[in-house]
């Protein structure tokens, strides 16, 4: 686990002066008492604040509402997933077996969760700067080749646009599961066009996180069929 936490480390671009830490971090509730979700609670924190600074330094001109919707898309589970993905965190998880063989090293949401520890460790270990650091390494680089209108519609809003340009009567969306303890749980949404026959689901720490998740699948599912000769093209 050493050598994978060096390697962790390197792509991160942070070296932990307290080893323990970083190892907090990537302890799942499952595999111990030693586990992530305090560590998770103060890097959500610490990730808003951090994601705010350096939008309000590359998008000087924008004003507070789109600002606020840049952020919630940068710091939404499923970024916070394809980060965790690309930071190869499933193969240095710390799960029970149990747990492991259910899948949870790719589970969006202990992978999201991890992120956020992460960033709490980052923290602790090292302050605000060293935070503001890694949070510049790892989304840095989205920030600075984005434009803020890009960001401005939120999944639902855009997928209820796209069927209403087209005459197409707005989506449904519902529960159909829910997994975990009171405090902890994760929601599983689906999303439905009757017009279409279409359906999609998506997962969250909420109800409206999921409901965004199944509007976005299902939306690219849509542009993806909307191209000439497709079979939703109006």
């Amino acid at each position: 686990m050493d050598s994978r936490l060096d390697s962790l480390q390197k792509r991160l671009g942070v070296r932990f002066t307290e080893q323990a830490l970083l190892t907090r971090a990537l302890t799942h509730r499952s595999f111990g008492a030693d586990h992530n979700e305090r560590l998770e609670f103060l890097g959500d924190a610490v990730l808003n604040l951090a994601v705010s600074s350096l939008l309000f330094e590359r998008f000087g001109g924008s004003d507070e509402g789109d600002l606020t919707r840049v952020r919630a898309h940068l710091v939404r589970e499923e970024s916070l997933h394809r980060t965790a993905l690309a930071l190869g965190l499933p193969d240095v998880m710390r799960l029970s077996e149990g747990e492991a063989r259910g899948g949870g090293a790719q589970r969006p949401s202990i992978l999201a969760d991890a992120v956020e520890a992460l960033i709490g460790a980052a923290y602790l270990d090292g302050g605000f700067d060293r935070a503001l650091e890694l949070v510049r390494r790892l989304f840095g680089e989205v920030i600075a080749a984005g434009e803020a209108n890009a960001w401005t519609k939120d999944a639902k809003t855009e997928l209820q646009e796209w069927l209403q340009a087209r005459r197409i009567a707005v989506p449904t969306y519902r529960i159909v599961g829910t997994t975990g303890q009171a405090h902890a749980q994760t929601f599983e949404v689906e999303c439905e066009v009757p017009a279409l026959s279409l359906t999609e689901t998506g997962q969250g720490r909420s109800r409206r996180a999921a409901e965004q998740e199944a509007a976005r699948r299902l939306l690219d599912a849509l542009k993806a069929s909307d191209r000439p000769g497709g079979p939703l093209r109006s």
